[in-house]
């Protein structure tokens, strides 16, 4: 089969074997190139590339595919804080093991999100990626009614948008550097920012979307960080202690008692269909990946998700 790997400063399309061994095979209609993988790719990673996955079981069935396994037997994986696991941080999809940017991709079954009626698997790449912005907004506590702002307006960031207005927030405002980002946004329902909001959701990872978040948000507020920092990255201590901020730091996505993050996510993708226009701006077939991933790292492009379809209906 045909996969795309690693192969620093870029990726390379190449043949290797159908995966075999426990767990379903999936044949992937669609994956998505998230910035995490062009820091896999800078760090030297070798493996196969991809984490936002979704295509149809060998018995036919559409799914999304839980991109955090764990290992499915210590005390937080049985708790449903598997993105807390240790095998976690050292075995990512496409950093440290192989991930599904390929024509076929064998799952743990806990690892598959069968879609709701009206989910095509060509779009639910998005689940992945949408779980991490709803668990971000569900652990910073967005509910009914709030004021919310995001700071960033990539993937994520739309994502969150979208999360927020999902939860019942009252106002969901957006504050985005690129004109793209904002009308998408816009499409979304996100307003300008304007005053201080309950909760500011931080989407960007930089030092200055920290300082910004900081600014938006009002005292005694929440923050919840979407955000992935450089090491030294500097922060907003002194306005961030006399808010008496407090900060959601958020990494993948779990189960919590209701079911799982992902669940949620392909619920909402299935009641707000408008997501996919909004977010998936390129399609390219396996054999056009590196110029995916060329278009996806350049801004110019207007990239908001850029999807790889390795095998298409």
């Amino acid at each position: 089969m045909r996969a795309v790997r690693s192969t620093s400063p870029g990726v390379s399309v190449v043949d290797v074997d159908v995966p075999d061994g426990p767990g379903e095979l999936v044949a992937v209609r669609s994956a998505s190139i998230c910035s995490s993988d062009f820091k896999y790719i800078a760090h030297g990673s070798t493996s196969i590339i991809g984490h936002e996955l979704a295509g149809v079981t060998e018995d036919g069935r559409a799914v999304a595919i839980e991109a955090i396994f764990g290992c499915g037997e210590c005390d937080l994986c049985r708790e449903g804080r598997y993105n807390l696991c240790p095998t976690t941080g050292r075995e990512q999809l496409g950093f440290g093991v192989d991930g599904g940017m390929s024509e076929w991709f064998r799952v743990p079954s806990r690892a598959l999100v069968e879609l709701p009626a009206g989910v095509d698997p060509a779009n639910a790449c998005l689940v992945e990626p949408l779980a991490v912005s709803w668990h971000g907004c569900v652990l910073a506590g967005v509910g009914e009614g709030m004021r919310v702002a995001v700071v960033g307006g990539g993937a994520v960031g739309l994502m969150a948008v979208a999360a927020a207005r999902g939860l019942g927030a009252g106002e969901v405002s957006l504050e985005a550097r690129y004109p793209h980002q904002i009308e998408r946004g816009e499409r979304l329902g996100a307003t300008a920012p304007s005053g201080r909001y309950d909760v500011v959701m931080e989407a960007a990872g930089t030092a200055s979307s920290l300082h910004r978040a900081t600014q938006l948000v009002e005292r005694g507020g929440a923050m919840g960080v979407l955000g992935v920092f450089d090491p030294g990255t500097e922060w907003p201590y002194w306005s961030w202690l006399m808010k008496e901020v407090r900060t959601f730091p958020a990494v993948g996505y779990g189960r919590h008692e209701h079911g799982r993050d992902v669940d949620d996510a392909a619920r909402l993708l299935a009641a707000n269909p408008d997501l996919v226009d909004t977010l998936i701006t390129h399609r390219f077939p396996i054999e056009d990946a590196p110029e995916a991933f060329r278009v996806a790292a350049d801004k110019a492009t207007g990239a908001v998700r850029v999807v790889v379809e390795p095998s298409p209906a």
